[in-house]
């Protein structure tokens, strides 16, 4: 695998589906659980285990707005929101319309283009055979207020299973590990559109 940054680019490039849950540890101890749902060209659908169980929302790229259902699915409660709304980023500044892993695979790429990879080898993810890489911004470069990544890939399909990203100073900002990955799966016809 001579580049595989550039690999599961095209990969992603390729599907059109995939659902994860997502377990992020956050270096100040803040840890969410989301079960993560995708669908090209950019609908998302999250549903919160930690810290706000029952919460849902769905991104709707074509009109470019939120709807969250504060106390789940089941009640009338729906609040419309802009996805640069300050109440739909999380506290390091993430936002739903660019959560997705093509989001966080540019990210990665900008950052390989003002700095440098490093392979880190072979590694069991969870599980899961992985391939990982450091990408180091030169100097004091960031991206997205990131100085360096590590990231493991899966090895079959160079999907991310493990995310950690540093600060200029070298310290941990984020551990985000993506577990139950599907790929090209089915939804149902009202799922992003309940």
């Amino acid at each position: 695998m001579a580049d595989p940054l550039a690999d599961a680019v095209i990969r992603f490039q390729e599907l059109s589906t995939y659902k994860a849950t997502v377990r992020s540890m956050a270096a100040d101890g803040e840890r969410q659980v989301i079960r993560y749902f995708f669908r090209k060209p950019g609908w998302v659908r999250m549903e919160f285990a930690e810290p706000h169980r029952g919460v849902v929302l769905i991104y709707d790229p074509e009109a470019r707005r939120i709807r969250l259902w504060p106390f789940g699915l089941n009640h009338a409660l729906v609040l419309p929101l802009a996805p640069d709304n300050p109440l739909m980023r999380s506290p390091r500044g993430h936002r739903v319309d660019r959560s997705d892993v093509g989001a966080l695979l540019d990210t990665l790429v900008a950052l390989r283009a003002r700095g440098n990879v490093v392979a880190l080898g072979a590694a069991d993810v969870s599980g899961h055979p992985a391939v990982g890489i450091e990408i180091v911004g030169a100097a004091s470069i960031s991206v997205a207020g990131v100085h360096r990544f590590q990231v493991w890939l899966a090895h079959d399909s160079l999907f991310p299973l493990r995310v950690k990203s540093f600060d200029a100073e070298n310290k941990l900002m984020e551990t985000v590990d993506l577990t139950d990955v599907a790929i090209g799966i089915r939804f149902s016809e009202n799922f992003f559109t309940p």
